[in-house]
């Protein structure tokens, strides 16, 4: 039997990535939302964050195929169970969160895009209506801080901040590189070619080219096209 760790360990990446690709849920709230809706059991229909047929309507990540399951809904003050609800079944648990996030492009989840936090995050879920469940915001909160599920937002913010660094180590190297193949003195063969270029206005800085550059001006004027 899968523990919450082993689930924790499926689930953390893909919300990491998704992230990183611009998801506006941090990485706790989607990993705490699937661990509530799910009990930390992965469902055959890939479907962890409890997300309903509703519309119906297809999208890129969901194609139509459902599945009806018993769960609970908070009615007039009420817990009422053994509801049969119709779900939407993925191909895959990142297909699910996929969806959930053209989901949470609608102007009633707003709030959930902005929040600054995790925190502010949950309390918009609960506000905008995504659970009937009173103490929807507190249970994720809980799990949040029970299961250190803030790391995995750090961990973004610590990948970002490598790939910036590796970016800019990159850049520097390409620009040592264009400096290590420019030449700071025309070459003697190719001195006919670049006088023949500047007389006709082609160039104006001469005594700023690379080797490649020189090689090619050198050729044009051979041929007679400079």
């Amino acid at each position: 039997m899968a523990s919450r760790k082993d689930f924790i360990d499926l689930v953390a990446p893909i919300a990491v990535k998704l992230r990183l690709e611009g998801s506006p849920i941090f990485p706790s709230v989607r990993i705490s939302q699937a661990l509530l809706e799910t009990g930390g059991k992965i469902n055959a229909w890939n479907n962890l964050v409890g997300y309903k047929v509703g519309n119906g309507v297809l999208t890129p990540y969901w194609r139509g195929d459902r599945v009806s399951a018993r769960t609970w809904e908070f009615i007039n003050g009420q817990n009422v169970t053994n509801v049969i609800g119709d779900f939407r079944a993925y191909a895959s648990i990142e297909d699910g969160f996929r969806d959930q996030d053209l989901l949470f492009q609608a102007t009633r989840y707003a709030a959930v895009r902005s929040a600054g936090s995790p925190q502010a995050q949950t309390t918009a879920l609960q506000q905008s209506g995504y659970a009937t469940d009173p103490a929807y915001t507190s249970k994720l909160n809980a799990i949040i801080v029970t299961e250190g599920l803030t790391f995995f937002d750090e961990e973004v913010i610590r990948m970002l901040e490598k790939l910036q660094e590796q970016i800019a180590a990159l850049n520097e190297r390409v620009q040592s590189l264009e400096e290590q193949t420019a030449l700071t003195v025309i070459p003697a063969w190719a001195k006919p070619g670049i006088d023949a270029a500047v007389k006709a206005g082609l160039i104006d800085t001469p005594e700023k080219g690379s080797y490649d550059f020189y090689r090619l001006i050198t050729v044009l004027h051979r041929k007679g096209i400079i």
